[in-house]
């Protein structure tokens, strides 16, 4: 099994949740989260009159989802595919094994826990 992790804008969130649902991803996770790039400068917004705010952060979405080494290509392209827009800080993908995974309600082990 594999652990992938996508951190991506919150517009493009419920896009990919609808999209990985749609390809056959039984569950994820969605964390909300801040961060910055390597390549990303902090933005700069007005506001009323003459304020201006300064923002180091970018306002992003972590989703976690852990799925059989079969389903990894095809997880991997649905996130490109609908997360992608081709420009600096359009976010990541990690993956990472899982050796065990384990549902605490019905105590079931492995793959099937995570079905």
């Amino acid at each position: 099994m594999k652990r992938i992790e996508a951190i991506v804008g919150n517009e493009k969130v419920m896009a990919v949740n609808e999209a990985l649902k749609k390809s056959g991803v039984g569950g994820c996770t969605i964390l909300d989260a801040k961060g910055r790039g390597k390549g990303e400068k902090p933005k700069v917004q007005t506001g009323r009159g003459t304020e201006r705010f300064s923002s180091e952060f970018s306002v992003r979405s972590n989703i976690i989802t852990v799925v059989e080494d079969s389903e990894v290509d095809n997880v991997i392209k649905v996130i490109l595919e609908t997360a992608s827009t081709g420009s600096i800080g359009d976010g990541k993908i990690f993956i990472s094994p899982v050796s065990e995974a384990i549902d605490i309600g019905t105590k079931k082990r492995g793959e099937v826990a995570v079905v």
